[in-house]
């Protein structure tokens, strides 16, 4: 029986681990790379589902994890429960959010939830006048405080995205949601647009790149 000697074991041996490690890196995984060069990798390992499921937006109540280990869907949200709790929220989110790193390429769920005015998904939240009401105010450093107010609350249920503001100028009362449009006049809205630094956070001034923050802090 042939015997290995101790260099060629070595070589033999770095040469599995290099092709171990190559089969494991993942450009898209890298923060180091460029963001085109990670989207690229990305793009390239999915399937046609996967590419479908990413441009999915389905309702809570579906969102099981069963369902996201099978697609790599985005989520969005109606009331997890009767009186949920930030609690409530934040682990719902969480188990979700598990189900999808448990796919093939771990793509992270895009959890967003609908809070105009107000986490009004959250017991006991703050709900303020919708934006018809808002627009009356004629008021934009009112309007960004309640964009921080609003970011405060759903970031505190474990939330990174909500679908705000509405910023349409409506125009024709058929149209079904008018309410959520602070005026008819598009300067008007256009003053209203103070709640999109309100929702986004002013930056602090000692704040560290990639560090998140909320309400300035």
């Amino acid at each position: 029986m042939g015997r290995f000697s101790i260099p060629k074991l070595g070589i033999l041996l770095l040469c599995c681990l290099a092709a171990v490690s190559e089969a494991t890196y993942a450009k898209y995984k890298d923060p180091k790379q460029p963001v085109a060069v990670r989207i690229e990798d990305l793009m390239s390992r999915m399937t046609l589902a996967e590419k479908i499921g990413q441009m999915t937006q389905i309702e809570r109540s579906v969102a099981t994890p069963d369902v996201m280990k099978k697609e790599c869907l985005s989520g969005r949200g109606s009331v997890p429960a009767i009186k949920a709790t930030p609690e409530t929220c934040i682990k719902m989110v969480n188990t979700i959010q598990k189900g999808s790193l448990s796919t093939r390429l771990q793509i992270p769920m895009i959890y967003g939830i609908d809070a105009v005015h107000g986490h009004n998904n959250v017991y006991k939240a703050t709900i303020f006048p919708h934006n018809v009401g808002l627009g009356v105010t004629r008021d934009p450093q009112l309007i960004k405080k309640i964009g921080d107010a609003t970011a405060l609350k759903v970031r505190a249920t474990g939330i990174f995205y909500v679908f705000a503001p509405c910023i349409a100028v409506c125009r024709d009362p058929r149209w079904g949601r008018c309410y959520e449009s602070y005026s008819e006049d598009h300067k008007i809205v256009q003053l209203m647009t103070e709640i999109i630094p309100g929702l986004l956070g002013d930056i602090p001034g000692n704040s560290k790149k990639g560090v998140p923050f909320v309400c300035g802090k």
